[in-house]
């Protein structure tokens, strides 16, 4: 029986890293992220991103106080679809859809995107969320031996 997660899997969340065992520690940065994408999901859906955008204000506070010279961010964009878009860490984001699902993604290749450019900026303008390119997480099930 293999018991590796499969990243493959809507079930595969962050704290469940491809080829470490379950109850591996987790970073602090991680564990904080991924407690709250739990709670988030235990929520109501109608209420996930209000939840969930202040649990990453407490997580930001959280890991600036732990690692300060390293310190984690996330920005908050309004889909063009009107979800809750939590941009933050390297590479990654999650959607909050507009019935309360959740997903993670690619912060550029699973979304289109405009932009806003100046002369000295440029800024997202829009992101469409790409839905069929993501994975959505759901709550994880206990396993019953």
């Amino acid at each position: 029986m293999n018991n590796k997660p499969d990243p493959t899997s809507p079930l595969f969340a962050p704290s469940e890293t491809p080829g470490l065992p379950s109850d591996a520690p987790l970073a602090p940065r991680d564990q904080v992220l991924s407690d709250a994408i739990a709670q988030t999901l235990q929520a109501p859906a109608d209420q996930r991103a209000a939840l969930f955008g202040r649990l990453v204000k407490e997580a930001e506070a959280f890991i600036h106080a732990i690692t300060p010279e390293s310190p984690w961010t996330c920005t908050l964009y309004i889909g063009t679809d009107q979800s809750h878009i939590f941009r933050g860490g390297v590479g990654h984001s999650l959607v909050i859809d507009p019935q309360g699902r959740l997903w993670r993604a690619r912060s550029y290749e699973d979304f289109e995107t405009t932009y806003t450019i100046t002369e000295t900026t440029c800024t997202i303008e829009t992101l469409t969320p790409l839905y069929d390119q993501m994975r959505e997480y759901l709550p994880r099930v206990s396993k019953k031996f």
